[in-house]
């Protein structure tokens, strides 16, 4: 785990309210943020407490420096620990620096390889209002990350600094934007030869050599190439000025300063070496940078152009209608009354045309920005280039860890079953799923801790999609068990690697087929046991094909019949039916009239239901006018509310979230809004006339027909929950 401090460059620039609203948008990315939590403050809405923090701040007016503290808590990749966890370490953490009692928003962002927490603090105590200024914070930040790391049981982290200040800001641009920077350039491919330099004549002609220029800069010397100054001392402690000084003597500078020899090589900012060629990748980089800047800059002057002659209209017509007041017969009074509405008509006319002109200005910026390298990776890729994809999966990572699955054998399949929600830089692919994230670095899929068992069924899926058949899993003991019942369950067609899985899978297995064909509660005559008969359920004897009764698990077994007719009282085609077909009336129109040649029946005793004089209590809810629908169990409605009252949680904390409500029961049309599946449960979203959103517990059967159906497309839905499109089919 690793705890940071994230400093503006400008205290002047420090906006609360602009970094609230970073971390808490969601940027149209289904699992980008996780939980959002509000602390300290006397309201758990978002913007009120964004407001009440505002206005604490502003009651400091001595405070000179930046009265916002923004902190950011980074986890190992495949680290999730849980919610309660989570809650725990941020608020040591807070508390360790000195704002246990200070307001803070906190929230939980999943888009990246590493689960990470960000921190907005107010640095002015609500109540004194002083402001805290955590003393060395890096190092009380490193001893609390030991601490909680040891305690919690996560992976270790280096909480010592190994690097200079400068060399950690050089290794987090290549990090971020996948460039080299020039310190470790001069590293690579020029300190061998500046350190065999005995003079300063010497050193100047080796660094001109490469392009480099070394000169004084305050009280040390700085190393520049093209524009780019590095601290000489950040290339090696052994090129500080002391210590130059004390091998070559007192600093002596280049006298061909003023030369034109062209250097040998030259620092230029491109990629990290990698295992794939990217130079083809890169020169489009570079084109379409250009060509942006160029359609950037033509663009703005075009808005620029249209906002000056909108004002310039605004303000020829006002002036026209000044002079119409002035030659109008009227007194003094509405002269001045006229004269003050044509004022406000000329600043509401400027105001709008500024507004409209802002708000293109924004797109065409956001289209056409500057991106890093890598962040140009990552747009292609989102984009569907396969080459970019393949691109940063070469940059160097640690690969996902923690619960995975990946195939037994490098075997690749293009699967596009599952949208994409995301990619990082380092290549991992987050599908968007209703069941949860599932993360795919190009070698093995993972599942979150937390995965319902919906999520890891649409894992295996995919998995089958990619790999095939024959998978290996990877992970917590917990998460294995769940795979295993999972895929016996489903009856998913797949093979475990691993033996040991393998044969607990084969046992799951059997004994659900044990269970389905004893039915030791049951008949297996075709005819079901009603719930409601008043004693216990009468075990019934299994009988073959010609009447006789045989001992359950007995007559069949070894002679290979029992595997080709594993239902009981199936006889050949065409001579009898099957029990559900028995002893009752078809419909003319399903078959004709037929003669079945077999030994006579006779209903006995024991063969009527001890209840067919008295019928018991039956359901109540199958008829209801205002209930869900016969069918939905009481768990079904549950997973429902649970997802409403989660949608009401955060439309409280202001977010943009429209009223969730369970759906009433009353036939009526709406707008088809999308499938949500909680704890395993599916459910229709039914965008009504008022905006809201009925939320519609349904089966899986309907669930799958209604994956065909588009968003905002009319539907009607009846009184007993049935769904029909706008073609009339019910669904």
């Amino acid at each position: 785990m690793i705890a940071k401090h994230v400093p503006m460059r400008a205290a002047q620039k420090s906006d609360f309210a602009g970094l609230v609203d970073y971390i808490t948008d969601a940027q149209s990315k289904e699992h980008r943020l996780g939980a959002v939590t509000v602390t300290n403050c006397e309201t758990e809405n978002i913007k009120a407490a964004t407001a009440e923090i505002l206005a604490t701040q502003q009651g400091n007016t001595r405070a000179t420096s930046d009265k916002t503290y923004h902190l950011l808590l980074s986890f190992r990749a495949g680290e999730q620990p849980p919610l309660e966890t989570l809650k725990i370490i941020e608020a040591r953490i807070c508390a360790g620096i000195g704002f246990a009692d200070h307001q803070r928003v906190s929230a939980i962002h999943n888009d990246t390889d590493n689960l990470h927490i960000h921190i907005a603090i107010n640095k002015i105590h609500p109540t004194r209002g002083t402001m805290q200024e955590p003393y060395k914070a890096y190092k009380a930040l490193g001893e609390l990350c030991e601490i909680l790391e040891k305690e919690f049981g996560l992976q270790a982290d280096n909480h010592k600094a190994v690097k200079t200040l400068s060399e950690g800001k050089a290794a987090d641009m290549e990090r971020h934007a996948g460039i080299e920077s020039l310190v470790s350039w001069i590293k690579t491919e020029c300190l061998p030869e500046m350190r065999s330099a005995t003079t300063w004549v010497q050193l100047h002609e080796v660094m001109a050599a490469s392009g480099l220029e070394i000169k004084e800069r305050g009280a040390g010397l700085v190393i520049e190439a093209g524009g780019v100054q590095v601290k000489a001392s950040t290339i090696a402690r052994d090129f500080s000025k002391p210590a130059l000084e004390a091998r070559l003597g007192s600093f002596v500078g280049d006298a061909n300063e003023a030369s034109v020899n062209k250097p040998k090589r030259q620092y230029q900012k491109k990629p990290l070496k990698q295992k794939i060629n990217t130079a083809e990748l890169y020169a489009k980089y570079k084109q379409e940078q250009s060509s942006h800047a160029e359609i950037r800059t033509a663009e703005l002057a075009k808005l620029r152009h249209k906002k000056d002659r909108v004002i310039a209209d605004a303000k020829r017509a006002n002036n026209l209608h000044r002079k119409t007041i002035g030659i109008l017969d009227t007194n003094g009074i509405n002269r001045k009354f006229l004269y003050s509405q044509a004022s406000a008509s000329l600043k509401a006319s400027i105001k709008d045309a500024n507004e409209d002109y802002s708000k293109k200005r924004e797109k065409v910026i956001q289209t056409y920005q500057r991106r890093t390298w890598a962040d140009w990776l990552k747009n292609e890729a989102v984009s569907g280039d396969d080459k970019a994809l393949t691109a940063l999966r070469a940059r160097e990572g640690a690969g996902l860890q923690g619960n995975t699955i990946r195939p037994d054998e490098n075997k690749q399949r293009k699967t596009a079953n599952l949208s994409v929600d995301n990619i990082t830089k380092k290549g991992t692919v987050i599908y968007r799923s209703d069941a949860g994230a599932i993360r795919d670095d190009g070698s093995k899929l993972q599942v979150s801790n937390n995965a319902t068992t919906a999520g890891i069924e649409a894992a295996i899926k995919l998995a089958m999609e990619r790999y095939g058949n024959k998978i290996t899993i990877t992970g917590t003991a917990e998460f294995k068990a769940q795979v295993i019942s999972v895929a016996a369950k489903s009856n998913l067609p797949i093979t475990f690697a691993d033996s040991g899985l393998e044969r607990l899978r084969l046992n799951y297995l059997e004994k659900i087929n044990d269970r389905s064909r004893e039915q030791p509660a049951g008949r297996n005559d075709g005819r079901r046991l009603d719930s409601s008969s008043d004693g216990a359920a009468r075990q019934r004897t299994a009988t073959n094909n010609n009447g006789h009764a045989i001992a359950s698990g007995g007559g069949l077994r070894g002679t290979g019949l029992q595997q080709r007719n594993s239902k009981p009282n199936i006889a050949r085609v065409g001579r009898k039916p099957p029990p559900v077909n028995q002893n009752r009336l078809r419909r003319l129109s399903q078959l004709g009239v037929v003669q079945l040649t077999s030994r006579s029946e006779m209903l006995l005793q024991g063969d009527v239901p001890r209840n067919v004089e008295h019928q018991g209590a039956k359901r109540d809810n199958g008829l209801r006018w205002n209930g869900i629908g016969s069918g939905i169990k009481s768990d079904h409605v549950a997973a429902a509310k649970k997802y409403i009252a989660e949608r009401v949680e955060k439309r409280l904390k202001g977010f943009d979230i429209p009223k969730h409500s369970i759906y009433n029961g009353e036939a009526q049309a709406a707008k088809f809004a999308g499938l949500r599946n909680i704890d395993g449960y599916p459910m229709a979203l039914l965008k009504m006339d008022d905006e809201s959103i009925s939320v519609l517990p349904i089966d899986k059967a309907t669930a799958q027909r209604l994956t065909k159906v588009s968003l905002d497309q009319e539907v009607s839905v009846t009184d007993k929950g049935s769904i029909k499109t706008s073609k009339g089919r019910s669904r």
